[in-house]
């Protein structure tokens, strides 16, 4: 959703940024003296000890606790727990019913993958490391554990120029900057500035060392910075507990696996998801949205889905909608007509609910207690689209049982096919409750339009809830800018500070539930831009308000990667940007990526042209082409995603896990994989008809003309005009594939076929996932596909008028095992074993 920043907003952020950009302020970190061991006890999974402080307090941004509580349990062979928490179970934790992680298996310490070591440094305490064979993958020697109310600091030491990828939310390229970059996790609101927090947060991290993957996951909701400096990675934490899991992989697949065991696996969604769709902020009417869905029609572009922002509500409130522009009948009809063309609907949501009395949702919901407070028990009141709002509370009582009631009146009158929930980190205006104590009929101006720009009350500094002694690089004027106010309460006592990060999830959470219950055997697909942890088993993301530009259009892909990483593969970028507005050029470039992130939307904003892709030839063009490979290997991304929900495998990959051993792919983000077959080369640079293309060792197929092209493990310049994407099969894949139509439901009908890349041996595999795409109770099906091009083996030659033969060479190998017979002047050569699938040379001497 567009937000535009007032200047004096602009000039506050700014200088925010220039305040946190200093990596070397630090606090008393030096006096710090670590922790010790004063006791332990050991179990067949793990041990359990007391850490108390190993010296004089350094309270360095907060009070020391002085005694401590350390539990590592082998919860798996291939997953290990590491707990550091205080001894008085004070500190804030994600409780169970918000994120329920996978149980411990309790796994014999002695058949772990991982091992866990500690020890006990003179100067900096208490310490440890994991390891997997002989690679050291977490090590915190040389670092003291920090561990006060309002901060936790725990250091790992890494190679030089390490392979890091994950930790978001960030617009940011894939491989992270290891020689000094700081990573904030606090969701905002926030238009997709790159390399900055915005709208989810994600702790995981992974690293290739040595051709493999390792993996750690902080489990904590508290605001932090990660920073990857001087060869550390370094946790700066507002609060809560240390409690890591460790992940050993050894493959890229493998770490994502065990990782989403742990979190949650993705959703399964409705087959219909993969069909293109439409959106933009700004349409201005019911017919106008018909006019865009019977324009896709005429163009012969597939569309899939007709979205619809904000503009359709009365009032920008929730669950209403506009009696002129969008009546409840004309949107009625509007369904009815997408249903009966195998098309569907999605609407947005947003958790904001306006502060009036009159409105029957707030009515409602402050009957049944279920708003954020103040510190003073009076509601909360912040400013969003409506005006003056309420937030739901999603730990109060009543909550679900309200927005399920809301809900339920909503599809009721309108049933649309999926939820679209927005604003959900949550986006707030202004700064505080700035709504309280002003009469409901208000309704304040925009900030970014008000003349003077409104005046906030002053950020209390003395208030360490407000302003925690360690200020994370969240590049707002303070942490409660632009969001519910952190000494804001919830209905189990807890302060906004502790649970900011899994607002957005415990949205999530309640608007699945309503769905699922709503529709009870119908899997439902709901888009979030707020996410976390598990996020993927509720929701689908897209990756916010990015910009018209080739820049935010080659980031795309590193955000999409991102979230494969993240457990949310269902997961796109706003084709053709935005904000700024779209050229021809970029919008043809854009959709020729956007044809193959699996959420595949165009959507842009309020004032910008429209850009829907029928608006120019070539865009149209480039769509057909795009959108046809995608349409015809339906049922390959659709395996794939049932890889995902099955073993959290992403989607969309990079070059660097399925070639980890390939050092020239560790950056890669031009390029991407759909699966394990299919390769995707576009053009991200402006006025561009050639694109260089890094093809690993092997035999690769253009998708097209069939041609192959030999990989080298190097770059090959291809041809890429205007309307053309780069698509090629890798050899040994068999992708399934069916014939395209204009929607997913039409092209279900059609025939099925397979297309068979044989690599260099003759051989292809492949795997086909058939259920009725729409059930949870679906009967389904795996099938295997194997192709293999296998001649018998050379096992004898006879030399007729050759004798004197001594020895035989294959390739130049010496061929000790053969037997070798002369008579009557000829030779006889047996005992050879040559594979004719391959090419050789045989010698005789």
């Amino acid at each position: 959703m567009l937000f535009k920043y007032s200047i004096l907003a602009l000039l506050v952020q700014a200088i925010a940024v220039r305040a946190h950009s200093d990596l070397g302020k630090r606090g008393n970190i030096a006096s710090c003296p670590g922790y010790k061991i004063v006791s332990k006890q050991d179990m067949a999974s793990g041990f359990s000890a007391t850490l108390k402080l190993a010296g004089k307090p350094c309270n360095a941004y907060g009070n020391d606790v002085s005694d401590l509580k350390l539990n590592v349990d082998f919860d798996s062979q291939d997953r290990l727990h590491v707990h550091v928490q205080d001894s008085a179970g004070k500190q804030y934790q994600i409780p169970a019913s918000v994120l329920k992680l996978d149980a411990s298996k309790q796994t014999n310490k002695s058949k772990a993958s991982l091992k866990f070591n500690y020890f006990q440094d003179a100067k900096h305490g208490f310490g440890f490391k994991v390891s997997r064979g002989k690679d050291t993958v977490f090590d915190t020697t040389g670092h003291p554990l920090i561990f006060e109310d309002q901060y936790i600091e725990v250091t790992s030491n890494l190679p030089s120029n390490a392979n890091i990828y994950g930790i978001g939310e960030t617009p940011d390229w894939f491989r992270r900057d290891t020689a000094n970059t700081i990573k904030t996790l606090w969701n905002r609101d926030a238009a997709d500035p790159f390399q900055e927090n915005v709208y989810g947060s994600h702790s995981i991290h992974m690293e290739l060392r040595n051709g493999k993957f390792h993996d750690a996951y902080l489990h904590n909701s508290h605001g932090m910075d990660i920073v990857l400096a001087n060869n550390t990675i370094q946790y700066r934490v507002l609060g809560g507990t240390a409690d890591f899991y460790f992940f050993n992989g050894p493959t890229a697949l493998d770490v994502i696996d065990q990782y989403t065991e742990l979190v949650g696996c993705p959703n399964r969604i409705p087959y219909w998801a993969l069909g293109f769709q439409n959106c933009r902020y700004g349409y201005k009417s019911v017919y106008e949205v018909n006019d865009v869905i019977a324009n896709y029609s005429k163009a012969e572009i597939p569309l899939e889905v007709a979205w619809t922002d904000i503009d359709y509500m009365d009032r920008t409130r929730d669950f209403t909608f506009d009696p002129v522009n969008f009546p409840l009948s004309e949107m009625q009809k509007q369904l009815e007509y997408l249903h009966a063309h195998n098309q569907k609907m999605v609407l947005m949501t947003d958790p904001a609910i306006q502060r009036n009395s009159s409105y029957g949702p707030y009515a409602r919901g402050l009957e049944q207690d279920a708003f954020v407070k103040n510190s003073d028990g009076s509601v909360f009141v912040g400013q969003v689209w409506p005006g003056y709002t309420a937030f739901p509370d999603w730990f109060a009582p009543n909550a679900d049982k309200w927005w399920s009631g809301e809900l339920k009146r909503y599809f009721d009158a309108l049933p649309i096919d999926g939820m679209w929930i927005d604003m959900n980190e949550a986006a707030n205006f202004c700064t505080g409750s700035c709504g309280s104590g002003i009469p409901e009929d208000v309704v304040p101006e925009y900030p970014w339009k008000a003349s003077p720009p409104p005046v906030y009350r002053p950020l209390n500094a003395s208030n360490l809830i407000l302003a925690p002694p360690y200020a994370i690089h969240n590049p707002a004027s303070e942490l409660s800018n632009k969001t519910i106010e952190t000494t804001a309460l919830h209905a189990n006592g807890v302060l906004d500070y502790h649970v900011h990060n899994i607002y957005g999830l415990m949205m999530s959470i309640a608007t699945r539930k309503f769905l699922t219950n709503h529709r009870p055997n119908i899997r439902p697909f709901l888009l979030s831009r707020s996410t976390f942890a598990g996020s993927g088993a509720l929701v689908n993301h897209w990756t916010g308000d990015n910009a018209s530009t080739f820049k935010d259009l080659h980031v795309s892909i590193a955000s999409m990667l991102d979230f494969g990483i993240f457990g949310i593969p269902m997961v796109g970028a706003d084709i053709c940007g935005f904000n700024l507005g779209a050229t021809e050029e970029l919008c043809a470039r854009w959709i020729e990526v956007g044809a193959f992130y699996p959420f595949s939307r165009n959507h842009n904003a309020i004032g910008e042209d429209p850009q829907e892709l029928y608006r120019w030839e070539s865009v149209a063009e480039a769509s057909r082409r795009a959108l046809t490979v995608r349409y015809t290997l339906l049922p390959y991304f659709y395996t794939n995603y049932q890889h995902a929900v099955e073993n959290g495998w992403p989607v969309a990959r990079p070059l660097v896990f399925q070639y980890p051993e390939i050092a020239a792919t560790s950056a890669i983000d031009k390029q991407f994989l759909i699966g394990d077959g299919l390769l995707i080369s576009p053009v991200l640079t402006q006025g561009a008809v050639t694109v260089d293309a890094f093809f690993p060792k092997g035999i690769w197929y253009d998708w097209y003309t069939y041609k192959a092209v030999k990989g080298e493990n190097k770059e090959i310049t291809l041809d890429a005009p205007l309307e053309h994407v780069n698509v090629h099969v890798r050899g040994g894949a068999i992708l399934p594939a069916q014939v395209p139509a204009m929607t997913t439901t039409d092209s279900r009908k059609n025939d099925y076929y397979l297309v068979v890349a044989v690599d260099e041996r003759g051989r292809a595999e492949g795997k086909l996932y058939l259920d009725d795409g729409e059930t949870f109770d679906t009967p389904h099906r795996w099938i295997s596909l194997e192709y293999k091009n296998v001649a018998p083996k050379l096992t004898k030659v006879v030399l007729l008028g050759v004798d004197n033969v001594k020895t035989v060479r294959v390739g130049g190998a010496s061929q000790s095992a053969a037997k070798i017979l002369s008579e009557n002047g000829s030779t006889t050569v047996e005992g050879l074993s040559i594979d004719l699938n391959r090419s050789a040379s045989i010698s005789f001497k």
